[in-house]
């Protein structure tokens, strides 16, 4: 709930023309209860006059009779005229003086709680000047020293919405603002990136091609000792099978020698002694003899 536009000359009014209690016209008000007491006794606003906020079509008669009736109610403003603050800052109408005085404590709330918002931004939602901003900014106002920071959606300069739209954009534009580092790291993290995997690709392919070429290597050499135990093998099966025949063709060639050696022998025999002859010789002498007698 908001305030109404002149919340000292409604409560004015409402204590002299009502029996409602502090604490409901403080609330309605957005002031102290103690605020309304001296107002009550007259040693606060005495020199005010009051204002009738039926008149002016923030409250109805039926309200305020049923707030004096129950005392734990709230007084709760027209529809029509709940926003009026708002409607009059989004419209730029004549704002009170109050309103006009506490221009600067809202300046000083934005910027100690919005320190994103530009000043352009201020100027737009409060409706000041740049070079107030800026002297409130570095702090060469002359009253800064009493000045308290004020909420201006509370105050009724701005509403909730503007001032979150406020603050969204300049997000955004902090946001845009820092895209571009952001992209520019972001191409060097992926140049580095790519970098390095194409080091470690290269790399990779370089331990597959010494991979294959060792295990080619390998191939060969094993094909190698293989052809030279193949070939050793043949060898020694050809050596074994040469002794086997060896082997078996040696009985034989030694037969064939005892006969040659018998043949020769035997030559030796007929030549040394003729066996024939001398039987011959002896039957001849024998027959001479006989003729002889």
């Amino acid at each position: 709930m908001t305030a109404p536009l002149m919340p000292k000359a409604t409560a004015v009014w409402l204590v002299e023309n009502t029996t409602l209690t502090f604490r409901q016209i403080a609330k309605y008000c957005e002031l102290h209860e103690l605020e309304i007491q001296a107002i009550a006794d007259g040693d606060v606003a005495y020199n005010i006059i009051g204002i009738s906020p039926v008149s002016n079509g923030q409250l109805s008669l039926d309200e305020i009779r049923r707030c004096e009736n129950d005392k734990s109610a709230d007084l709760v403003p027209n529809v029509l005229e709940r926003n009026v603050k708002e409607s009059n800052a989004k419209n730029k109408k004549v704002l009170s003086p109050s309103q006009r005085s506490d221009k600067p404590a809202a300046i000083l709330w934005i910027i100690r709680n919005c320190p994103d918002i530009t000043d352009a931004q201020i100027t737009k939602l409060i409706g000041t000047t740049k070079p107030t901003i800026l002297a409130i900014r570095n702090g060469t106002r002359p009253d800064m020293s009493t000045l308290r920071a004020k909420n201006p959606v509370a105050i009724g300069l701005c509403s909730e919405k503007d001032l979150d739209k406020a603050m969204t954009t300049a997000k955004e534009r902090l946001e845009k603002a820092a895209q571009p580092k952001v992209k520019k790291a972001k191409k060097t993290a992926k140049k580095t990136t790519k970098k390095t995997t194409t080091k470690k690709t290269t790399k990779k392919a370089v331990k597959k091609v010494a991979k294959k070429a060792a295990k080619k290597t390998t191939v060969k050499k094993a094909s190698k000792k293989s052809a030279k135990k193949v070939a050793t093998q043949k060898a020694t099966a050809k050596k074994t099978t040469a002794k086997k025949a060896a082997a078996k063709k040696a009985p034989t060639k030694k037969v064939t020698a005892k006969k040659a050696t018998a043949k020769k022998t035997v030559a030796k025999a007929s030549k040394k002694a003729p066996v024939k002859k001398a039987p011959a010789k002896k039957a001849t002498s024998k027959k001479k003899t006989a003729k002889k007698k």
